[in-house]
C-alpha cells in the first residue's frame, strides 16, 4: 500500500528583541556577543551561539574557520562541544544562533545548516530534553520548540541497530 504522508512545523515569529521574555532575550545577547569573537577571515560571516542549560549557565561558541577548508567548525556545533566538553550533566534547554557580516548583524535570522542539525539531534537524543531554537535577525526572530521540526526524518541511534536472528 502506497501511503502519502505530510510533515509540517510551526514557529513562533518576533519583529523585535524587546518582545521575547527576560530569559530569550538575555540568550540571544549572548548569541549576538558570540558572534563578534567568531574567526571567520574567509567568508566573513560570523555565527554566534548560546545555549542554556536547564541551571540556568549560559555557554558561548563562535564558527571558526580555516583555510584547509572543511577543517572549521559552525558555531552550533563548538557551542555543544564547549557544553558536552565543560558540563556534560547539566542539559541544553535552549540554543540562540545569531549571525553577522561586515555591515553588522544580518536581517534575516540564521539557520543552522545540514550538520549542525545532526549535532542538535545527536544532543536531544542524548539528554532526552528537547531544545528550544532561537535564531536571531536584526528584522526577525525565530522560536521553533524542537530540532525535529527542522529535521524531522533525522538519523539517530535507531537507524544503527542491527536486528539479530
Amino acid at each position: 500500500m502506497i501511503r502519502t504522508k505530510n510533515i509540517s512545523f510551526s514557529y513562533t515569529e518576533y519583529e523585535k528583541t524587546d518582545e521575547l521574555d527576560s530569559n530569550d532575550l538575555e540568550l540571544v545577547s549572548a548569541a549576538r556577543e558570540a558572534a563578534l569573537n567568531a574567526y571567520a577571515p574567509y567568508s566573513k560571516f560570523k555565527v554566534g551561539a548560546a545555549v542554556r542549560l536547564e541551571s540556568g549557565l549560559i555557554v558561548q561558541g563562535a564558527n571558526v574557520e580555516n583555510a584547509a577548508f572543511p577543517s572549521g567548525i559552525c558555531a552550533e556545533r563548538s557551542v555543544l562541544s564547549n557544553s558536552i566538553s565543560n558540563h556534560s550533566i547539566d542539559k541544553p534547554v535552549a540554543l540562540a544562533i545569531a549571525s553577522m557580516t561586515a555591515d553588522g548583524l544580518t536581517d534575516y535570522p540564521p539557520s543552522p545548516c545540514g550538520s549542525c542539525r545532526q549535532v542538535i539531534a545527536e544532543e536531544e537524543s542524548r539528554t532526552g530534553n528537547k531544545i528550544r531554537i532561537i535564531l536571531s535577525g536584526k528584522n526577525k526572530i525565530l522560536i521553533i520548540d524542537s530540532i525535529g521540526s527542522l529535521l524531522p526524518l533525522q538519523f539517530n541511534r535507531k537507524n544503527l541497530e542491527i536486528n539479530l536472528p
